[in-house]
């Protein structure tokens, strides 16, 4: 048989400022509030995770033959993307594997 909370133990819970949102959404069923909620936080953990991702970029200067550059620039026009986006591609691939 499971225990429920009663009022005087649930308050000796402590529960953060989301939580407690999230608790006051339950209590009045109040869920298009809960799934913004929700979709919000999601939405703000995407757009600081990708924001991180691209502060990191560094400048680098890297030789090439000639040839090498030119096939690189005709691949990417072919692609319709920018050569250095391309070759940033390729590399991100290459250590990825």
């Amino acid at each position: 048989m499971a225990k429920q909370l009663s009022v005087q133990s649930k308050k000796s819970i402590y529960f953060d400022e989301e939580e407690k949102q999230l608790l006051k959404y339950i209590e009045q069923n109040d869920f298009d509030s809960l799934a913004k909620s929700k979709k919000n936080r999601l939405i703000n953990e995407l757009s600081l995770a990708t924001k991180n991702t691209l502060a990191k970029r560094k400048a680098i200067n890297l030789r090439l033959m000639e040839r090498d550059l030119l096939k690189f620039k005709a691949k990417a026009a072919e692609e319709g993307i920018p050569y250095q986006t391309l070759m940033t591609s390729i590399l991100h691939k290459y250590i990825s594997q």
